[in-house]
């Protein structure tokens, strides 16, 4: 939980995004209603998910699960009016944090041009909970804020393209840090079929009673009473 007393809005005064992620259903689980508030204004975003989320399902190996899982990202991710996807085939589970991540990273945001990246969160916890963070994410969300500024400067990794300097903040979602949010109230059922279209991975996690609408509620609702509506989606705002 965030210690502020309320959620100011985030900027919506651009028009297009990079979302870079662990995993397939990194989005889903809490930002795909906010994916598809911003689609359905004109807006262009992108996901480059590092990963194919191949590791993710216990009865499945990875050899067929990461086509699994590819397929329902893919599908997850049209249902919020994202037609660019890409894996760039790091090992799930064992990303590292280091230059070679940041160069990945960087050609990738030097291709795309966003103006906004969105990322998850890279802090060693959810929150107050005490929950622990993943190692992926966490790695994750670190080299995306450092290959931003690599991507900006023209001196670092001059072999993957030309430097993009365009991009002015990035966003990690469900950062316990979060000061800020998007009105999700219209596309909350969006989200809702985004995160059923990972049906296959959400049974292999053995969730016998896992309610995807009540979930997204818990975190959707809390962050919406703090920003004044109904839902919202939270994110940390960091500028380069």
């Amino acid at each position: 939980m965030t210690d502020v007393e309320g959620l100011q809005p985030v900027d919506e005064d651009w028009q297009k995004a990079l979302a870079v992620i662990a995993h397939p259903d990194d989005m889903e689980f809490g930002s795909a209603a906010a994916v598809a508030r911003w689609t359905a204004q004109g807006k262009e975003v992108v996901y480059c998910l590092l990963t194919s989320g191949e590791a993710g399902i216990d009865g499945v190996p990875p050899e067929k699960s990461g086509p699994l899982r590819e397929a329902e990202q893919i599908e997850s991710s049209r249902i919020v009016g994202v037609s660019q996807v890409e894996f760039l085939g790091q090992p799930d589970g064992t990303i590292e944090y280091g230059v070679p991540l940041r160069r990945v990273i960087a050609e990738v945001i030097r291709r795309h041009q966003p103006e906004i990246v969105i990322t998850n969160n890279f802090h060693d916890t959810w929150g107050g909970d005490g929950n622990l963070n993943q190692a992926d994410h966490i790695n994750t969300g670190r080299a995306t804020i450092d290959a931003v500024r690599d991507a900006a400067n023209r001196w670092i990794f001059p072999d993957v393209g030309e430097r993009w300097g365009g991009v002015r903040q990035v966003w990690a979602a469900g950062s316990p840090n979060a000061k800020h949010a998007v009105d999700t109230t219209d596309t909350f059922d969006i989200g809702v079929q985004s995160l059923n279209a990972h049906r296959v991975y959400i049974d292999g996690l053995n969730w016998p009673h896992f309610d995807p609408t009540e979930f997204l509620e818990g975190v959707s609702r809390p962050a919406g009473t703090l920003l004044g509506t109904r839902y919202a989606t939270r994110f940390e705002v960091i500028t380069p």
